[in-house]
């Protein structure tokens, strides 16, 4: 694995269960098999990323499948991006692996190996806990700890990203996989927690140094229990806005049908 060290940029070796550099850097391999790659220095909080309450609310609404076909269809992209040389596909903003879990089955087919980026601690060590198949890291999406030009594929599932960095590790011909909410994405539990329900922005990225190739809309009813509809809501921004009396409501349903509206761009890094 291409590792380089978020404080100087050089490449990480692995020795001893521990990655260093030329210059003396050194990270501990977790017990869990994960490695922290997110210096002190680089933390915007004490604790960044989801906390283990939004994790588990996350693993128990994507443990339920709801997100499957979207899963799926980002896994069925990559099937035909990868080629029989590829070597290292990137999962950024993995959360606890349900994606890079999936992705990694796909990857193995070619030879290649996946790694799960996450700025939070507590959803990287669960997700190296369930999925020791995946290599996992906490690291900064704004900063990643990789070397130019060593990732076949990298996915971005509703995870920021600098273009530069994009661009900086993606292999020539390669490919970046973004999904974003589309216009209708969530609309019935928006209108428990606004006033007025606004439609997402039409997605207007542009990744410098790319050629969008495919671009794709999914969208598709869920009937959700209240539980699971409890957890949805945990694991979105509207969370924060949300009023006590909303989530006793979505705890109180029996059946609470909510759309979904992904979209999905596919971008080829230029030579």
């Amino acid at each position: 694995m291409s590792f380089s060290c978020p404080l100087c940029h050089a490449r990480l070796t692995l020795a001893d269960n521990s990655l260093t550099c030329p210059q003396g850097h050194r990270f501990d391999m977790a017990k869990e098999g994960y490695v922290n790659l997110l210096p002190v220095q680089h933390k915007r909080s004490r604790d960044p990323g989801d906390s283990a309450e939004m994790m588990q609310a996350r693993r128990a609404f994507l443990d339920a499948a709801h997100y499957e076909p979207l899963r799926d269809a980002v896994a069925q992209w990559l099937t035909k991006m990868l080629t029989e040389h590829a070597t290292s596909i990137l999962d950024i903003g993995c959360g606890e692996g349900y994606y890079t879990a999936t992705f990694a089955d796909v990857a193995a087919r070619f030879g290649a190996t996946t790694v799960g980026l996450d700025v939070s601690k507590s959803a990287i060590r669960a997700a190296a806990k369930r999925y020791p198949q995946v290599t996992f890291c906490v690291a900064s999406s704004h900063r990643l700890p990789f070397e130019e030009a060593t990732q076949d594929a990298v996915i971005r599932i509703y995870a920021p990203c600098k273009a530069q960095e994009l661009a900086r590790v993606v292999k020539p011909n390669g490919w970046v996989v973004t999904v974003t909410p589309g216009p209708r994405h969530l609309m019935e539990m928006k209108g428990l927690i606004y006033d007025e329900v606004r439609l997402h922005a039409p997605h207007s990225e542009q990744l410098e140094g790319f050629t969008l190739k495919h671009e794709q809309s999914l969208g598709y009813e869920m009937q959700l229990t209240g539980t699971e509809a409890v957890a949805l809501l945990q694991m979105t921004p509207f969370a924060w806005r949300a009023k006590p009396e909303v989530w006793e409501a979505l705890a109180k349903q029996t059946e609470f049908r909510c759309q979904t509206d992904f979209s999905i761009h596919c971008w080829q890094r230029d030579v």
